[in-house]
């Protein structure tokens, strides 16, 4: 029998099964032989040759060497995973004292210890195959009669030495660059040298600067790049304008958050004679102002995106061209790319033109002041603003039915004081202002995506498109059993597994686990990337996607206004070979990734740094996780995430039951399960380290 199953799953590999059929491949009949092949599945499961997600069974794929390569990805500054490149293939766990000479990222060659029963395949760090990073960010420290880096990324996990020759002025104190890095043993700590102080430890401008050499973002323009911004000529001409379609005499409007300091969209909309809309989707012709090769263009590809971290902005382009040439401020002319829809009063598209137009926006309006005019029916363009509202909770509705799903991820907003420092921390409102500009440029994108891709004449031409896998199915299955827990129903089998998150994300809606829930079924999706392989926007529901509403901090934006340009008016305009399309299209990617991690950590180290003036006050959370070593929280109001250690639980003897998402007292029964409300006081900051440390309060 096993030597049956075992043959089965090595000619299945990555396929999952249920034990019933199973038995109906193997042709087994009697409730003998099914009764042994449960528990054959059983023991291949404990052996870990197979690897189990509900009733269904698949192959666990190991190494079959005693060495492989991978990158190391540290957890907690402590032990670590070797993550192979055969997806397949499980990762590799290493304990600290294995980790080498090893940090965080690196490509790594590891050696795997034989295998025991029940435990994670475990190995040790022979070599160092490529560093992730040449130059280390940290604070400079004096220790008697040395000096140390501490070092910001909890990655890089010892302290790394500096020889006083190698100070160039730093002193202790310092945020400083620490290059010619060697460490040749792990007996020993590495050893550098300072190759720039970036400035005094603690002040903002130090902390966003150390924070953007850690992600490796360019915090500064070259010369080059700058020069040749100052030398653009703002002045719009004659001639320019006769090439375009004039919108400055029709009522253009912005509508973007309060602080926002770049205005890359704008929207116009008017009746037509046949009862029809015209809406217009006027973006930002940066193409107009960047031309492909300049010192610009190669500087905005290499940052792919612009960077949003709390209280500064890392812009993609210099400022003159972001926040003023290309901006699309009110009372100026500004050249735009647009997308004009023709729409029925029923949000029907009954025709579109995507053309170059200058415009001059009569208005910048902030959310909350077209929010007002919405709810109360009053106020400047009042008749425009509440027509495309109505025609943005069509175009809504229709998204929903046809598969779209509405995540919502909360986000927290800072009010920082003079010197960058929180005073107020709460949590962003998603108001039918913003929805209303959401569809509008969601249905831009849709159409230029389309234009290219399913062209009504013509085969489909090369596109940057944004695209969104299906789901994992292990990581579904995982997602489902975990909200049966908290009492919510999902089906990972249902034919439409879009309908059934949108049902569940409308059914938790207004809960406290709501944000929980939200953020635990984005992790079990596939990841949003630019790819030149249309295969759809799963979590859209849309067949055909793309990015065309943000070139000023989104260079996938521009590539694709280039693309489209030449496919529309102008055959000899830049052209892309399909290579190099598929190249931007990793590398931005990529940069996106980097950005929102960056981002993520900047939101982390505000709310630490906020939290610090409120060690003992009580807090109301969420459960967010649950380990053998504590309970994770989420404050429910400022979403800063902390632990409450398993030493620190009182009252009983806590056990972790892994399938159950709980802690449970070995004594009274008590269970601390994920998505439970609970009350906790903040006991510990560590700034340092970013960890906050909470316990429960009854």
């Amino acid at each position: 029998m096993k030597k049956k199953i075992i043959s089965f799953f090595k000619k299945n590999p990555g396929k999952e099964f249920k034990s019933k059929e199973i038995a109906r491949r193997l042709d087994i009949g009697t409730d003998h032989e099914y009764s042994a092949l449960k528990s054959v599945l059983y023991d291949l499961y404990e052996e870990d040759f197979l690897s189990r997600s509900g009733k269904r069974y698949k192959l666990n794929n190991i190494p079959d060497t005693n060495r492989v390569t991978g990158e190391l990805q540290i957890v907690n500054g402590s032990y670590g995973f070797v993550v192979l490149k055969d997806q397949r293939m499980r990762d590799i766990f290493i304990a600290s004292r294995n980790l080498g000479t090893a940090f965080h990222g690196d490509t790594v060659e590891a050696v795997l210890f034989a295998k025991q029963k029940g435990k994670n395949i475990e190995g040790q760090i022979v070599r160092v195959v490529k560093r992730l990073r040449k130059d280390i960010v940290g604070t400079l420290r004096k220790s008697k009669s040395f000096y140390f880096i501490e070092p910001d990324d909890p990655g890089v996990h010892r302290d790394i030495y500096i020889d006083q020759s190698g100070l160039a002025g730093a002193v202790e104190g310092d945020k400083v660059i620490v290059g010619n890095i060697e460490w040749n043993s792990a007996v020993l700590n590495p050893e550098g040298k300072v190759i720039e102080v970036i400035g005094r430890a603690g002040s903002f401008d130090t902390e966003v600067a150390s924070l953007a050499k850690e992600f490796n973002l360019p915090y500064k323009f070259p010369p080059k790049v700058i020069h040749e911004a100052n030398e653009i000529d703002s002045l719009i001409t004659g001639e320019e304008i006769s090439k375009r379609i004039d919108y400055r005499n029709k009522t253009v409007m912005t509508i973007d958050p309060e602080d926002a300091k770049d205005f890359d969209d704008a929207l116009s909309v008017e009746q037509l004679d046949n009862g029809n809309y015209s809406i217009g989707v006027h973006i930002a012709d940066v193409g107009h102002y960047v031309e492909k090769g300049s010192a610009i263009d190669k500087q905005a590809q290499l940052r792919g995106n612009s960077v949003y971290l709390v209280g500064k902005v890392i812009p993609m382009l210099p400022e003159r061209l972001s926040n003023d040439i290309c901006s699309l401020v009110a009372g100026q002319d500004r050249l735009t790319y647009s997308v004009i829809i023709e729409m029925t009063v029923r949000g029907r598209i009954a025709g579109y033109k995507i053309s170059k137009t200058v415009i001059n926006s009569k208005r910048r309006f902030t959310y909350d002041e077209v929010q007002q005019i919405i709810e109360k029916g009053e106020g400047e363009f009042r008749q425009e603003i509440l027509v495309l509202n109505k025609l943005a909770q069509t175009l809504r509705r229709k998204r929903m039915k046809e598969g779209s799903i509405e995540f919502f991820t909360p986000e927290v907003k800072f009010e920082l004081d003079g010197s960058g420092r929180p005073v107020r921390v709460f949590k962003k409102d998603i108001k039918e202002s913003n929805m209303l500009v959401e569809e509008f440029m969601l249905l831009a994108n849709r159409i230029t995506a389309k234009h290219a891709g399913a062209p009504e004449n013509g085969t489909a031409r090369p596109l940057i498109y944004r695209v969104h896998d299906l789901p994992d199915n292990e990581k579904i299955n995982e997602f489902a059993k975990f909200v049966k827990s908290l009492g919510y129903s999902f089906d990972p089998g249902a034919s439409s597994r879009s309908n059934q998150f949108q049902l569940l994300i409308q059914s938790a809606r207004g809960t406290e686990e709501e944000a929980l829930i939200n953020e635990l079924a984005i992790r079990s999706m596939a990841k949003a990337v630019y790819s030149v392989n249309n295969i759809g926007h799963y979590g859209l529901g849309f067949k055909y996607y793309t990015h065309f509403t943000s070139p000023i901090r989104r260079y996938s934006d521009l590539i694709v206004h280039r693309l489209l340009y030449k496919y529309i008016d102008n055959g000899a305009a830049v052209n892309y070979s399909l290579q190099e399309l598929d190249e931007i299209s990793d590398h931005i990617s990529e940069c996106e990734r980097n950005a929102i991690e960056a981002e993520r950590l900047s939101v982390k180290l505000k709310q630490i740094e906020y939290l610090q003036n409120h060690l003992g006050e009580d807090f109301g959370a969420i459960i967010s996780g649950i380990t053998h070593f504590g309970i994770f929280v989420k404050i429910s109001d400022i979403l800063a995430e902390g632990l409450i250690r398993l030493r620190d639980l009182e009252g009983d003897f806590y056990v972790y039951d892994e399938r159950k998402y709980s802690l449970i007292g070995r004594r009274t029964k008590r269970q601390f399960r994920l998505g439970d409300h609970v009350n906790v006081k903040l006991v510990r900051v560590d700034a340092e380290k970013s960890e906050l440390d909470f316990i429960i309060i009854e």
